[in-house]
């Protein structure tokens, strides 16, 4: 299964972006502001608990969260970042990096909606594929202007 996240110029407080499973449009995904300079080490310019992480392509598993105390799908070898998962939340208060999937978006453009239902229907799409030993990657993309 391959998960697109395309990502949208950052607000004020957040990065929205459009979530793709094998190309179809699924939801939203709200992150952290991007921060990130190309060709630069992580270390010049994360800022802890408040950066999304680095455009690129990972594998995601499903393993238990010892923080959430359930499975979540873990983003795995984010450069400079540990412990990314994808959970539900509503703005950038609810993610120290994680991805937060929403089935709208909130006034403004600075939060989301419907988290849970979205992250829920994600999970079962993805409990599916690792179950049938399909590999699960996801690539991230940052829009131009940022």
């Amino acid at each position: 299964m391959n998960l697109l996240l395309e990502r949208t110029p950052s607000g004020t407080t957040c990065t929205i972006g459009d979530l793709y499973i094998d190309g179809d449009w699924f939801c939203f995904i709200l992150e952290d502001l991007v921060r990130e300079v190309e060709g630069q080490p992580v270390e010049s310019w994360k800022v802890k608990g408040v950066t999304a992480i680095p455009a690129g392509t990972y594998r995601v598993q499903i393993t238990y969260s010892n923080r959430f105390k359930r499975d979540l799908p873990l983003l795995v070898g984010v450069p400079g970042f540990e412990g990314i998962r994808i959970h539900p939340g509503n703005t950038d208060a609810d993610t120290e990096g994680c991805l937060l999937p929403g089935m709208a978006l909130g006034l403004g453009g600075e939060s989301i909606s419907r988290s849970r239902e979205a992250f829920e229907a994600l999970f079962a799409k993805l409990d599916a594929a690792e179950d049938a030993g399909e590999e699960v990657e996801i690539t991230i993309t940052n829009a131009r202007q940022m």
